[in-house]
């Protein structure tokens, strides 16, 4: 997404505006992301993450560099994950593992809803001239929402991609048995160096999954009274 922003015909004045824009969802989406993994774990008895000042929506606690590039680039990537001791979830450790797993990507997915509801009510707006200040505002605000939903869907459903250490990998650990848990863990230290090797078909992948979860949602929220 950026590359197709720095590398096109735009004003250099529209290309800044349109990077602010990018990095403000990166960051927003990264800190919701990873604050909803460790409000999970909280809600479900594991106070780590609280205790070391995950439970913020400040992007400085989130951010990982390279993971915020990533999804700057190629609309996918992740953040510092947070920590979590499945030993203070007491009998419900795998539950609340899946749980805690599936609190990041969920609420990028939700994250997603609510500003494709911006997408389809800003650009449905009509204006009699684009020299109208209430133009170029309602436009800033369809880019942004925009962006808000590429980028939280990039993140999230990235995120649910079975590879270690992502957050489908954890999901998928809590639910197998304890001799596959323990071969299936060996291959963590490998897991962004597959990632990397495999980014050409994730992309596209990624793409397609993303396409249908925007035409799903434009499904349910052209129910919205509003919205025509």
């Amino acid at each position: 997404m950026l590359l197709s922003v720095l590398t096109s015909d735009q004003p250099y004045a529209l290309k800044i505006v349109y990077l602010l824009i990018s990095m403000f969802c990166v960051l927003l989406a990264l800190s919701v992301h990873e604050m909803s993994h460790g409000l999970v774990a909280h809600w479900m008895g594991d106070n780590t993450a609280k205790y070391m000042g995950r439970l913020t929506l400040n992007p400085l606690h989130h951010l990982d560099p390279i993971g915020a590039l990533c999804l700057l680039l190629f609309n996918f990537g992740w953040a510092k994950p947070v920590p979590v001791n499945p030993d203070r979830f007491g009998k419900n450790g795998k539950a609340g593992m899946v749980l805690t797993a599936l609190g990041g990507p969920i609420s990028n997915l939700l994250l997603a809803f609510i500003a494709e509801i911006g997408v389809l009510y800003f650009g449905n707006l009509s204006f009699a001239s684009e020299a109208q200040f209430s133009y170029k505002l309602v436009y800033v605000l369809y880019v942004l929402c925009s962006y808000m939903v590429t980028i939280n869907l990039g993140l999230g459903i990235f995120n649910l991609i079975p590879i270690p250490p992502l957050d489908g990998s954890k999901i998928l650990t809590a639910v197998l048995p304890t001799s596959l848990y323990f071969r299936y863990m060996e291959f963590e230290r490998y897991g962004f160096i597959v990632v990397l090797l495999l980014m050409k078909p994730i992309s596209y992948l990624m793409n397609f999954i993303i396409g249908n979860i925007v035409g799903f949602y434009d499904m349910i929220i052209s129910l919205l009274p509003f919205i025509h």
